[in-house]
């Protein structure tokens, strides 16, 4: 393929998804809604084409209207093309569309990708998901972490209570924030460490409650403290709903209580209260390097449903 015979440009406007929605992938039903919403924007959307052929796209989003791109979360390319020349077209448009969409000399958002259980034995899905981080890794990113995605569905059984712990409400952002900084202490969660390579765990902490936490439109009463008989937290749960699904938002045991499977009785606790509310699915998610968590969500009754792929780039943005 000649490079020169390629164009990269942003779609038009929603006119141009059809065109835009030519390659496969789970997010191409949620560009409608994430569109009207603002979590989306036209100029974010960007394309490579070759004549009228689509040969490969890619999208960031937000987590709501009026803020800047958070994930580059759609990178795709024409698979039925030679794997150099589909990388080739893919790294263009990711300079191409980086430069016009992200301001420079800034770290670009990181890129999640949602790929099949066991991709790596897939013959089909490992050269897929192989070329696409093919490109990203020619622009400077590299992997973080694979993580594994997780649903429960009504029906499943369900633990009953162990009476182990009771269960509150969080009192307040403080109390929270401060048990959340706990569980910082040894995780597993990659992000998490990754976190706390560039601040101390109570910045960390307020971070990730106030950039993600505290949007989520359903009710923070859900939000739930486990307490040990002699009246200390053990650990929280944060069932609750994003803009797509009821999820398991966070959970975690603190550092002195860890080993003794309280993380079941809190999982259990947050399964049951999106349960009560009727809900049709529960996401969840957990990277696979966190054993301990990946088997209480096993315990618990919630499959494993695919994979994502988490890749970043260095602090001073260089691609």
């Amino acid at each position: 393929m000649n490079p020169n015979d390629v164009i990269t440009r942003p779609v038009t406007g929603r006119e141009e998804l059809d065109l835009f929605r030519r390659l496969p992938y789970l997010l191409n039903d949620e560009l409608d809604d994430d569109l009207a919403s603002g979590r989306r924007r036209p100029e974010w959307m960007w394309m490579a084409l070759r004549g009228d052929r689509l040969v490969a796209r890619l999208a960031w989003w937000a987590p709501r209207a009026g803020e800047a791109p958070a994930l580059l979360d759609i990178l795709d390319l024409d698979d039925t093309m030679p794997g150099p020349a589909s990388i080739e077209a893919g790294v263009r448009l990711f300079e191409t569309a980086s430069a016009a969409v992200l301001p420079a000399g800034v770290r670009p958002p990181e890129y999640n990708a949602f790929v099949p259980p066991r991709w790596r034995d897939d013959a089909k899905a490992r050269p897929a998901v192989e070329n696409r981080m093919a490109v990203l890794e020619r622009t400077g990113a590299r992997l973080l972490v694979e993580r594994l995605r997780l649903e429960w569905r009504p029906g499943t059984p369900m633990a009953a209570p162990s009476g182990r712990l009771t269960f509150r409400p969080v009192a307040g952002r403080e109390e929270l924030l401060a048990l959340m900084t706990l569980v910082l202490d040894g995780t597993l969660d990659a992000h998490g460490r990754a976190d706390l390579t560039r601040m101390p765990a109570e910045r960390a902490a307020a971070q990730h409650y106030d950039d993600e936490l505290v949007h989520y439109p359903s009710p923070r009463e859900w939000w739930r403290i486990g307490m040990s008989p002699e009246g200390e937290p053990v650990g929280f749960v944060i069932p609750a709903r994003n803009e797509y699904n009821p999820v398991i938002a966070y959970i975690g045991v603190v550092p002195a209580r860890r080993g003794n499977g309280y993380i079941d009785d809190l999982l259990a606790e947050g399964t049951r209260i999106l349960a009560g509310q009727g809900v049709p699915r529960i996401r969840a998610a957990t990277d696979v390097g966190n054993v301990p968590m990946a088997r209480a969500f096993l315990r618990a009754g919630y499959e494993v449903i695919g994979q994502r792929i988490d890749m970043t780039w260095s602090e001073d943005g260089s691609r």
